[in-house]
């Protein structure tokens, strides 16, 4: 009996690796799409990438809401390359294998660059607090040392909580049912392939989730509200346009990855779920990744003027 029990383990445990069924997409319109996320995807990369550079380069945007920025754009990068190139690789040659560590390592960066952008969209926002309610002192309470230190803070709390659920996930033993129905390795249908009990990791789920998705929300909430109140007490149209300018960009973007996030953790439906989670799962990966240089640029003349100066200086362009 116990040789046998020890066969099964080794049965369970000698997955090498899984099966991503990627998108409900009809063979026909398989190029179509395949062509469309290739744009999407370098898109992402091309946007992202000049934020970061012209914020280096400008010293006009050395400034602890453009640090931010910087850092919010590396992890959008980072983001959608964690499951992108994977996506159009398993498009392109039909073959849809990962191996069980590539599995593992692209579950810990998704979740990984996933908190990041939570948490640093909470810096952003207590950024776009003290500029406004504080102004004469927002230098000395956004110093360099504050700035380094929430960036910090974010980058060893999404270290520890991705490194968390890989760590519970690699315990885990796995039957023959190697079939992910998703694009990339999503926790939740990891564990609905385990052939272990998954009580603990359902249940840390469950409380880290909430920590790290609902405080992060709740801060920001808390900032608005307080920018809010701060307006209302002197209202007057320069001081609500000027509000609207300098957090406009940064509530679309909060707007964007908590509202896709929400309806797909927050708002289950039964039917269709499958198509659903990978729909909205597409939405936060890849397309809000791609948005979020456009939502900064196009509204934020600061970021306007350093292109030009950059371009200018390149003699890119021909400048009056």
């Amino acid at each position: 009996m116990s040789q046998m029990q020890g066969t099964t383990e080794r049965n369970q445990t000698a997955i090498s690796q899984f099966l991503l069924l990627g998108l409900p997409i009809p063979l026909e319109y398989q190029h179509l799409f395949y062509a469309l996320f290739l744009a999407m995807y370098l898109t992402t990369v091309l946007g992202n990438l000049i934020i970061i550079i012209l914020i280096h380069l400008d010293s006009h945007l050395h400034t602890p809401m453009y640090s931010f920025l910087s850092n919010l754009s590396f992890s959008d990068l980072c983001f959608s390359s964690v499951t992108m190139p994977k996506l159009l690789q398993n498009m392109q040659s039909q073959d849809p294998s990962i191996p069980y560590a590539g599995c593992l390592a692209q579950m810990y960066f998704f979740l990984f660059f996933a908190d990041l952008e939570s948490f640093l969209l909470v810096a952003m926002a207590y950024d776009r607090y003290v500029a406004i309610c504080f102004p004469l002192h927002y230098m000395s309470i956004m110093s360099p040392k504050l700035c380094v230190s929430l960036v910090l803070l974010s980058w060893v709390l999404t270290t520890f909580h991705a490194m968390l659920h890989t760590l519970l996930m690699a315990r885990l033993s796995f039957c023959e049912d190697n079939v992910i129905p998703h694009f990339f390795c999503d926790m939740s249908a990891l564990l609905k392939l385990s052939c272990s009990d998954t009580h603990v990791n359902e249940l840390v789920i469950f409380v880290m989730g909430s920590l790290i998705l609902v405080i992060p929300f709740v801060l920001i909430l808390v900032s608005y509200a307080r920018i809010v109140s701060s307006i209302l007490k002197v209202p007057s149209a320069r001081g609500i346009h000027k509000a609207f300018s300098t957090c406009g960009s940064h509530l679309s973007v909060v707007s964007l990855f908590y509202g896709t996030v929400i309806g797909l953790y927050l708002c289950p439906s039964s039917d269709n779920s499958t198509v659903k989670d990978t729909v909205m799962a597409m939405m936060y990966t890849v397309v809000t990744p791609m948005l979020n240089p456009f939502i900064y640029s196009l509204r934020n003349r600061d970021m306007k003027g350093a292109l030009i100066s950059v371009l200018c200086k390149k003699k890119i362009l021909f400048c009056l």
